[in-house]
Order: C-alpha cells, then structure tokens, then sequence
C-alpha cells in the first residue's frame, strides 16, 4: 500500500488482517450491514471543499462518496462514532468467547 495523505494511514499500514472475520460471522456487523439496506434517492447542496474530501477519501479506500457520506450522517444522527461501535463488537465477541 503506497503512502498517501490520510491521516489515518500510518496509523493502519502495518495492521495485519490476515486473521480478520467476514461481517457475516461477527452479529453486531451483520446487524449494522442488514440495517443499510433501505435507501431513498435525495438532492441535496454540499460545500464543494466537503465534497471534494469526501471523493478523496472514497478514491483512497476503493469504495464511493456516497457511502461514505451516508456513514458519516448516520453516525452523527446515531450519536455513534466508529469508537463507539468497534469498542461494542469487541465487547460482544470477548462475551461470545
């Protein structure tokens, strides 16, 4: 993986996944997945620097901006941060174990 500049990345570019579980084995993830499934097509006006993070962000990762903005609203609707939800699957999957 090359370097870039996420601020994130040198955070992550040595974690070794190779162990990782499918979000199909892990309840509190397939939860979260099975619960995106309903969609409504909006319009809506961004900032264009807001925009412009968001594409950056979805061509490092290989995934879309929408995506990603969906995520981001729905962990602020949630009150949710990503802490939040990966320290509660850990809680779950110690509990499993």
């Amino acid at each position: 993986m090359s370097n870039n500049s996420d601020p994130l990345f040198n955070r992550y570019a040595e974690t070794d996944f190779s162990n990782a579980k499918p979000v199909s084995e892990i309840p509190a993830l397939a939860k979260l997945q099975s619960e995106q499934g309903g969609k409504s097509r909006i319009t809506m006006r961004v900032d264009n620097d807001t925009l412009a993070i968001f594409k950056a962000r979805a061509e490092m990762t290989g995934t879309n901006y929408q995506s990603l903005m969906n995520e981001a609203l729905r962990q602020f609707a949630q009150g949710m941060t990503l802490t939040d939800i990966v320290r509660k699957t850990i809680r779950e999957e110690l509990h499993r174990i």
